[in-house]
C-alpha cells in the first residue's frame, strides 16, 4: 500500500495541474511574488517549527520520504529526526501518540497522508482531542493540527474521495480548517499550530501544485491569519456566493463568465468551518439578496445546509429574494470511471445554472 501511494504521489508531482483560469494557473514559484500551495504549507511549518522547540511534524512518510505529496521536503533535513518523525503505517497509533503528546504540553503537527485514513483514528480526534479540555475543566489542553489532503482527488476511488468538513465541524472541541489559496494556506497552518486547541486541518491534494500570488505581508515570518474570518475573494451586489478550499476557484471562474452577462457575484471564501464567520454572510446576503452555497461534499447535512440554516435563523432571512440553492458533489460513492467521477462534483456551468436560476433569468 506504501508503494502504490509513493507511485500515485510520485505522478502527481510530474503531470500539470488543470489551471483554474489564468490568474490561478500553475506556474514556476518565484519568490517574493507567487507561491505553490505546497509550498506555502512547507513554508509554515518549517517557521514554526525554527520558532518554538515544543512544536514537532508526525506521520507516515514525513520525514526521508520528504511527505507523501512533498509538503514536508526538506524540513528532515534540516530538523532531523526529533522534530519530524517517520511513524509505521497505524493512524489510530500515531495519532494517539500525538494525543498524548500535545497533553504533555508540546505541539504536534499530524499529518495523515489522506484524510479517508483518519478514519482509523477518529476516536482519537473526537474522543480524545476534542473532548479532553472540557472534561478535564480546563486542565488539560490539546494543542495538535490533524492535517493532509481532503475530498476527492483523481481517480482513487469511492474509499478515499470524501470531503470531512461536516464529519468534523460537528464536534464541539474542534477547529476546522478548509484554506484555498496559498496565503490561507500559510497564514492558517501558522494560527492554528499556534491555537491552544485541536484543529483539524484540510488541505486538497488537487491544490497542491498550484501557484497564487503572496503579498509581501504574507511572504513574512509573522503572517497568521486569524481562525474563524472568512474572505471576500470578489466584491459584487447581485448574488453571494459561498465556498471552501478548491471550489472557491470553480465559484470565480462562475463569476468572471457571468460578469460578462452583466451578474456581480459576491464570491466569499470561508477559510475556517468552524467557527464560521456568520457575519460576513449574513452581512453579504442583506447586500445582495441571494445565495448560492457551493461544496465538494455530500449534499446531507453539509455545509451548505449549516449556511442555509444561519441564514434562515438570522435577520438575513427578511432580505432573500429566492430561496438558498446548494451546488454539492453526488449524493453517492464517487465513482472511478473519469467522466462519472468529473460529473460528481460541480463544475463551473453547475455554480452558473444554480445563479441563474436564483436570479430566474436564462
Amino acid at each position: 500500500m506504501a508503494d502504490w501511494w509513493k507511485t500515485t504521489a510520485d505522478n502527481i508531482l510530474k503531470v500539470p495541474l488543470k489551471s483554474f483560469n489564468k490568474q490561478f494557473s500553475t506556474t514556476t514559484v518565484r519568490a517574493g511574488s507567487q507561491l505553490t500551495v505546497r509550498d506555502a504549507l512547507n513554508a509554515a511549518i518549517d517557521e514554526e517549527i525554527k520558532r518554538d522547540d515544543k512544536v514537532f511534524l508526525l506521520g507516515e512518510e514525513v520525514a526521508l520520504y520528504d511527505g507523501a505529496y512533498k509538503v514536508s521536503r526538506g524540513l528532515h533535513k534540516t530538523y532531523g529526526d526529533k522534530r519530524v518523525i517517520d511513524t509505521p503505517i497505524t493512524e489510530m497509533g500515531f495519532a494517539g501518540i500525538a494525543v498524548g503528546a500535545a497533553m504533555a504540553g508540546l505541539k504536534p503537527i499530524c499529518e495523515f497522508m489522506t484524510f479517508n485514513f483518519s478514519m482509523q483514528a477518529i476516536d482519537q480526534v473526537i474522543n480524545s482531542a476534542a473532548k479532553t479540555f472540557y472534561m478535564s475543566a480546563g486542565q488539560v489542553p490539546v494543542p495538535i493540527v490533524f492535517r493532509g489532503p481532503n475530498g476527492a482527488a483523481a481517480g482513487v476511488g469511492a474509499q478515499h474521495s470524501q470531503c470531512f468538513a461536516s464529519w468534523y465541524s460537528t464536534c464541539p472541541g474542534l477547529k476546522v480548517l478548509s484554506p484555498f489559496s496559498s496565503e490561507d494556506c500559510k497564514g492558517l497552518l501558522k494560527a492554528a499550530i499556534r491555537d491552544p486547541n485541536p484543529v483539524v486541518f484540510l488541505e486538497n491534494e488537487i491544490m497542491y501544485g498550484t501557484s497564487f500570488d503572496m503579498s509581501d505581508e504574507a511572504m513574512s515570518e509573522d503572517f497568521v491569519i486569524p481562525i474563524g474570518k472568512a474572505k471576500i475573494e470578489r466584491q459584487g451586489n447581485h448574488i453571494t456566493l459561498v465556498s471552501h478550499s478548491r471550489y472557491v476557484g470553480h465559484c470565480l471562474e462562475a463569476a468572471n463568465e457571468l460578469a460578462g452577462q452583466g451578474v456581480e457575484c459576491e464570491v466569499i471564501n470561508l477559510r475556517s468551518i468552524r467557527p464560521m464567520d456568520e457575519e460576513t454572510i449574513v452581512k453579504s446576503v442583506m447586500k445582495t439578496n441571494h445565495l448560492v452555497t457551493v461544496e465538494g461534499g455530500w449534499p446531507q447535512c453539509g455545509i451548505g445546509s449549516e449556511i442555509c440554516a444561519r441564514v434562515i435563523e438570522s435577520q438575513a432571512f427578511n432580505y432573500l429574494d429566492a430561496p438558498v440553492l446548494r451546488v454539492t458533489g453526488a449524493d453517492l460513492p464517487t465513482p472511478y470511471a473519469k467522466q462519472l467521477e468529473d460529473n460528481s462534483f460541480p463544475q463551473t456551468h453547475n455554480i452558473v445554472g444554480a445563479v441563474k436560476k436564483s436570479l430566474n433569468i436564462s
